[in-house]
C-alpha cells in the first residue's frame, strides 16, 4: 500500500516518529506501517532544543538514514520548509523527494521566531509547495499544519481558516496539533474532505484510544516527540535513582539486549 493511500479517513493508521535508524527499525519490526522523522526529538539527539535549531542539511541527511534503515514510507516532520520564502518550500519538497521520502509537513510558525506567518503568506508557502509536489516524477504527499493554536498565536476560528486554504492551496493532508478541545478537534476534522493529522500526544488526545478518533473521522495520527519523550523521562527517572539514593534496581526492567538484536535484525 502506498503511502497516500494509508491516509483514509475514518481508518487512521499509526505514524510512528522515529528519532534514529535502531528506532525506526524497531517501530517498523513491532509493526509501524510508516516512520516519520520528528523536529523535536532529533533535535535531542543532536543536544539541542525544538524550534528551528536544525538547519535543512541536517534534516535531510537525518530523514535519509531512516529511509536506509527501514523498508517502509517515511515522513519528514520539517517545521517552517526551512526558510521563510515560498520558493524554500518549493526547495525543500525537491530536496525531499531527492532523499526518498514519500512527503513531508510544512507548518504556518515563522521559526526560528515566536510568530506565524501571516495568512496570505502562510497560503501562498503551501501553494508553492503543494506546486513542487505536484512537478515530481513520483507521488509526494504534503501535509500542511496550522500551528498557532498549540502555539498560542490564533484561535480555533483562525486555525479552521487556514486549513481550508491551505486545502485549495493543494495541500494533500492538513493538521492542527492539540486543538482545546476534542469539539475543536471534530471542526477541524469536519472543516475539510481531505485527510487531517492528529498528534496524539499530551494529557487530552494521549488517552483516547484509536477507535474514538476513528469514529471522529481523522486519517492519520502521529506521535511527535511523545515518544522519544517517553524514553527520555525513563533516564531521566532512573538517573534520579541512581544518582540520588544509589539505587540501581530500575535497570532490572531493562529490555534483554538479545531481544533488541532480534527487532533490529
Amino acid at each position: 500500500m502506498s503511502f497516500r493511500d494509508l491516509h483514509r479517513k475514518g481508518d487512521p493508521f499509526i505514524l510512528a516518529n522515529a528519532w534514529d535508524a535502531g528506532s525506526a527499525r524497531m517501530l517498523a519490526a513491532l509493526g509501524a506501517p510508516a516512520i516519520a522523522t520528528s523536529s523535536a526529538a532529533h533535535a535531542f539527539t543532536l543536544g539541542r532544543p525544538d524550534g528551528g535549531t536544525v538547519t535543512r542539511d541536517e534534516a535531510l541527511a537525518h530523514a535519509q538514514a531512516l529511509v536506509a534503515a527501514v523498508n517502509l514510507p517515511v515522513s519528514g516532520d520539517f517545521e517552517n520548509g526551512f526558510g521563510h520564502a515560498p520558493e524554500d518550500c518549493a526547495e525543500t519538497v525537491r530536496l525531499s523527494a531527492e532523499v526518498g521520502l514519500a512527503g513531508i509537513s510544512i507548518e504556518d510558525a515563522a521559526l526560528p521566531e515566536n510568530r506565524a506567518y501571516p495568512f496570505e503568506e502562510a497560503v501562498e508557502r503551501i501553494r508553492a509547495a503543494a506546486s513542487a509536489a505536484r512537478a515530481l516524477p513520483r507521488d509526494f504527499v504534503l501535509v500542511a499544519r496550522a500551528d498557532g493554536v498549540m502555539n498560542g498565536h490564533y484561535d480555533i476560528d483562525e486555525a479552521i481558516r487556514r486549513i481550508r486554504a491551505f486545502d485549495a492551496a493543494g495541500a494533500d493532508c492538513l493538521y492542527v496539533p492539540l486543538p482545546k478541545t476534542l469539539d475543536d478537534l471534530k471542526s477541524v476534522i469536519a472543516a475539510t474532505d481531505k485527510p487531517v493529522n492528529v498528534l496524539v500526544a499530551g494529557p487530552v488526545y494521549s488517552l483516547i484510544p484509536r477507535a474514538d478518533y476513528s469514529a471522529m473521522g481523522a486519517a492519520r495520527l502521529s506521535l511527535g516527540s511523545a515518544l522519544a519523550r517517553v524514553t527520555h523521562g525513563v533516564i531521566r527517572d532512573t538517573a534520579n535513582t541512581m544518582f540520588g539514593s544509589g539505587d540501581f534496581s530500575p535497570l532490572s526492567k531493562a529490555m534483554p539486549g538479545g531481544d533488541v538484536d532480534a527487532l533490529l535484525g
